[in-house]
């Protein structure tokens, strides 16, 4: 029976996840706009070019706060998707042709030689990977590294996407090697290395094979509705809590571990769950370790092959002490954390570099997968954590940096696409082109926009 204070409650809960989701997408948004904008801000003024508008967000019709300091007027707009320095003399997304059509003037963009132009544009991409690179440092010195050593996993991983079983690879196969690297660790890159993989070695049985993934895997993995993540631990199944109409409540209690059902020995959650799905509307024995005492119960299953039980789970000391996994901390001092961060940046911008050109491949379906400003939001965790807060805001920094280096035309990368033309050839392309080429930018990166953000709207309509 669910009380109005239970409803109450709950909604409050809901509430809640969601301000503190938001809060923290803002938070790191709005960092990734300031510094980018602060990346050409800088050289510019270093340069002696005039900065017209400093704003984070887009301020179409009106802003929410500005104020002019100096030449330059900072300000915070209402629409927050994105931000811009106006840079006098510049053919940018202000379109202001009445300022070209004057004759150019010392303080403006255009009369700047070419490479304090070009450092200029590269300035803010320069600071989303230095400020990525900076984060990874940070965190390797802050958090160290939590991981558990390969060899720890003695029975294999559990599978726990239907995409990847179907592509050969299941539960109790342990991963040997992902496109030729050995894994020595397993972490939460893992996953993010199995989506771009051609090539899987696991060991199944004492026997090693070669799994090579399907071309459309990753487009694969999209379109199934019940995503999950592709491998995870196995572990125990732990009693979180029961319901009050649960048919086990009088049976189970909550951080209970079932150690065997139906006579069958179930040392982790899988083997419990696959034998409770193919036994619907049965009775069962079945033993559970309560207490550090092991205790002999019957089970009621229901029609839909479940226990009426929520899953729980347990602290790693305790899955050490139950003799599963020994998990491993590794701090690092300062000047240690330098070269464990770089590395890291470093695996995370080839990385993004790879699923990058897989979704310009059709055929991979990768393409699916991209997503706007919700899919952004929902990678954010429902408390606050600053250690995911940092490691999310790094991976989009990198992202931010690279999207912006496209040589699309109103990109940071299409204005230095130009001036490396005109640096080779000595040859300036002409304010026209430059505004057909801007109005030809604006058109793709709308239509972008448009595509990532309607596979936003599809993925919640389709439930995916």
């Amino acid at each position: 029976m669910v009380t109005r204070k239970h409803y109450f409650c709950a909604h409050y809960i809901y509430v809640m996840e969601i301000v503190i989701k938001l809060s923290q997408f803002l938070l790191s948004l709005s960092l990734l706009i300031i510094l980018h904008e602060l990346g050409h801000f800088i050289p510019a003024k270093l340069f002696k070019t005039r900065v017209e508008k400093f704003y984070l967000f887009f301020d179409i019709k009106f802003s929410l706060v500005k104020k002019k300091i100096g030449e330059t007027v900072y300000g915070i707009g209402w629409l927050p998707l994105g931000g811009y320095v106006k840079i006098s003399g510049m053919i940018d997304e202000s379109m202001d042709k009445e300022q070209m059509a004057l004759p150019p003037q010392p303080w403006e963009f255009r009369s700047k030689p070419a490479w304090q132009r070009l450092i200029i544009m590269l300035g803010g991409v320069t600071v989303n990977f230095i400020l990525a690179f900076l984060i990874y440092i940070g965190m390797a010195y802050a958090y160290g590294d939590f991981y558990l050593n390969n060899d720890q996993i003695k029975d294999g991983v559990w599978i726990t996407s239907k995409t990847i079983e179907k592509a050969g690879i299941k539960t109790g196969d342990k991963i040997v090697s992902i496109d030729g690297e050995n894994i020595t660790r397993f972490d939460n890159s893992i996953n993010g290395k199995l989506l771009t993989a051609k090539t899987v070695v696991i060991e199944r049985d004492g026997q090693k094979q070669t799994v090579t993934l399907p071309k459309n895997f990753i487009g694969t993995y999209v379109d199934d509705a019940n995503k999950s993540a592709l491998v995870g631990l196995r572990m125990p199944f732990v009693v979180g809590g029961l319901s009050d109409d649960s048919p086990n409540k009088n049976a189970l209690q909550k951080k209970d571990i079932i150690t065997s059902i139906g006579g069958m020995p179930t040392r982790y959650m899988d083997q419990v769950m696959a034998f409770i799905e193919s036994h619907p509307n049965q009775k069962v024995p079945a033993t559970v370790v309560r207490n550090e005492k092991t205790e002999n119960v019957t089970l009621q299953i229901n029609d839909k092959g479940k226990l009426g039980v929520a899953l729980g789970s347990l602290k790693e000391e305790n899955l050490a002490k139950l003799g599963y996994y020994n998990f491993s901390r590794e701090n690092y001092g300062f000047f240690e954390s330098i070269p464990v961060g770089l590395e890291r940046g470093k695996e995370q911008l080839v990385g993004y570099g790879r699923q990058l050109k897989m979704i310009f491949t059709p055929s991979t379906g990768a393409y699916k997968g991209v997503g706007g400003f919700k899919a952004i939001f929902d990678i954010f965790p429902n408390s606050w954590s600053w250690e995911a807060f940092w490691g999310i805001t790094a991976i989009l920094s990198i992202m931010l940096g690279v999207m912006n280096l496209l040589p699309i035309p109103a990109l940071d990368g299409g204005h230095v696409m130009f001036l490396l033309y005109e640096m080779i050839t000595r040859r300036k392309p002409s304010d026209k082109f430059m505004e057909h080429a801007q109005l030809v930018g604006f058109v793709l990166l709308i239509g972008l926009l448009l595509f990532a953000n309607g596979n936003d709207i599809y993925k919640a309509i389709a439930g995916k």
